[in-house]
């Protein structure tokens, strides 16, 4: 079944499922988010499950699209004021490294098992499902297509095609995440180490960028 989850509307008990796979990645990890483990949390029967998704996949696929839509909504409202499209930029790149896409709602700093659980499904449903993964992370991706184009606009940005370097930004970012939070997925991440590579990161994209 194919699902464009940027358009899928749930009733209470389809917000109920995935809270509960929010709150069972928090806990427990990847291992631990069982479609059993789902119900056992939310009180219902597996059948409202599979009214709603036809397997975990599509389950986690929500968890991205709503994860990531959050983000995009968070940057957004943070870059308010921020007139330089590169600084706007900046704020979405080192968001993401920072994890605030995927940690607490109001956007502090944590590693946790959510995220080290939530780049082990992406990098599978990369191969698996890449469709709908991509469909899922288009929230992120548009909001960083449109800064960019604002930035050619404003002769911030060298010219190009904003959706193509929109993309590379997006992969060389979640890239780079993906496997720091994996290599240190058993332990807490040291803040600093991070934001030294969110420096890092950011000052390679904005030099490929540039004007």
């Amino acid at each position: 079944m194919q699902i464009d989850t940027a358009t899928m509307a749930f009733d209470g008990r389809g917000d109920a499922l995935v809270e509960a796979a929010y709150q069972l990645l928090d806990e427990v990890g990847l291992e631990g988010l069982t479609i059993r483990a789902v119900l056992a949390r939310t009180g219902l029967a597996r059948r409202a499950f599979y009214d709603r998704f036809d397997s975990k996949d599509e389950l986690m696929l929500e968890v991205f699209a709503r994860t990531l839509a959050s983000a995009a909504a968070l940057f957004a409202r943070e870059m308010a004021g921020i007139a330089p499209a590169m600084d706007r930029l900046k704020l979405i790149v080192c968001g993401i490294v920072m994890g605030r896409a995927n940690d607490g709602p109001d956007g502090s700093w944590e590693t946790s098992r959510r995220s080290a659980a939530l780049s082990r499904e992406h990098l599978r449903l990369a191969d698996t499902r890449p469709a709908d993964l991509k469909r899922t992370i288009a929230p992120l991706v548009d909001l960083i297509d449109r800064e960019i184009a604002r930035g050619m606009a404003r002769g911030e940005v060298r010219d190009g095609d904003s959706a193509a370097m929109a993309m590379l930004v997006y992969n060389l970012v979640s890239t780079t995440v993906h496997s720091e939070l994996l290599d240190g997925e058993s332990e807490r991440q040291n803040r600093q180490r991070r934001e030294t590579l969110a420096a890092e990161i950011w000052e390679f994209a904005r030099r490929a960028i540039a004007a």
